[in-house]
């Protein structure tokens, strides 16, 4: 059993209510009547915005969104898929750490936590707390791609697997059997939700955060089956933005390398195009009201028969451990320039 992996959506309100050393808010209630909740460390200092980030870029100025700040600021958002507690367990760690000083086993982690309190770190341990409420499992580690499927994507109504990227093909998801927790209690998967007119308030929250903080950084936190760590680069944003991405994923690399945790790096994407353009989701939209470098990181899941690459819980947390640490210090070097 490892103690430090905790995903429920229970545990994570009883952290919420207890931490004393964060900035608390609840940004929305989901169609389920539950509450999106963040939690906020350090302090970026203010930073004067005389337009939205679209108008500033038509002003060819982005500074006119947002100047200069002391502080390089980082949003964590895990739980966008209710069966992807890899970020969730590994978020419910970094605000522990924050609170206590200490894993929840007690273990110390005194680099990452020296880096964290260096930033303003923004932290949604779960952004869809109504598919994580109808997922059973606490992890996908041990279980087989039929069973993610299941908790992840759903059934048809006759029971058949909705499976990926079918899943996708009906939004909102309606004539389901079970409803997977891709989903919110609307069907909504906000990952691909209409982000010029939002469906779901929890999305409409992720963007109106964004807009709020003015990041440097946003990761999504996921779980990518069997794949090595993989920190994926969004569509339809500036070639400096991915170059970035790819920077963060090869120092990471050379981090997880030592302990047998690789991270895959990826070439940076050419410009979309062809006739099944690449998707505009949550990721790429979190880019567009900011500015900030957005990425989706892909963390392995632990399946028994998906390929040769299975880690179990303590190797997915640290995986998301040196991503952080990787991450945080990129971020404050660059700000030093």
């Amino acid at each position: 059993m490892c103690q430090n992996w905790v995903s429920d959506y229970e545990s994570i309100l009883r952290l919420y209510d207890r931490a004393e050393k964060a900035q608390k808010q609840i940004l929305c209630q989901t169609p389920g009547k539950r509450s999106v909740v963040c939690l906020s460390y350090g302090d970026a200092g203010e930073s004067k915005s005389f337009a939205n980030y679209s108008s500033a870029c038509g002003a060819m100025n982005p500074a006119c969104y947002k100047s200069k700040r002391v502080k390089p600021t980082v949003i964590l958002i895990a739980g966008v898929h209710g069966q992807e507690t890899e970020g969730i367990a590994a978020l419910y760690n970094l605000i522990t750490l924050m609170e206590t000083g200490f894993l929840p086993d007690g273990t110390e982690k005194n680099e990452l936590l020296a880096l964290a309190k260096r930033l303003r770190l923004v932290i949604v341990p779960i952004a869809n707390p109504d598919g994580r409420a109808r997922v059973e499992p606490d992890a996908i580690v041990g279980l087989t791609g039929k069973e993610l499927r299941y908790w992840g994507q759903g059934t048809w109504q006759d029971g058949s697997l909705c499976g990926w990227p079918e899943c996708k093909a009906v939004h909102p998801m309606r004539a389901y059997g079970f409803l997977g927790g891709y989903f919110n209690d609307d069907g909504i998967n906000i990952m691909h939700d209409n982000f010029f007119s939002p469906m779901a308030k929890e999305t409409a929250a992720l963007l109106k955060l964004a807009d709020t903080e003015k990041p440097d950084c946003i990761y999504q936190l996921h779980g990518g089956s069997n794949s090595m760590n993989a920190l994926l680069q969004p569509h339809y944003v500036p070639k400096e933005i991915n170059q970035a991405i790819f920077e963060i994923a090869g120092i990471a690399n050379e981090h997880g390398e030592k302990e047998g945790l690789p991270f895959s790096i990826l070439p940076i994407p050419d410009v979309p195009s062809g006739k099944n353009p690449p998707s505009f989701n949550l990721v790429s939209a979190l880019h567009h009201v900011c500015g900030a470098v957005s990425a989706c990181f892909e963390s392995n899941e632990g399946l028994i028969d998906e390929g040769a690459l299975c880690w179990n819980r303590e190797q997915i947390l640290r995986s998301h451990e040196i991503l952080f640490e990787e991450t945080f210090r990129y971020f404050l070097n660059k700000s030093l320039l």
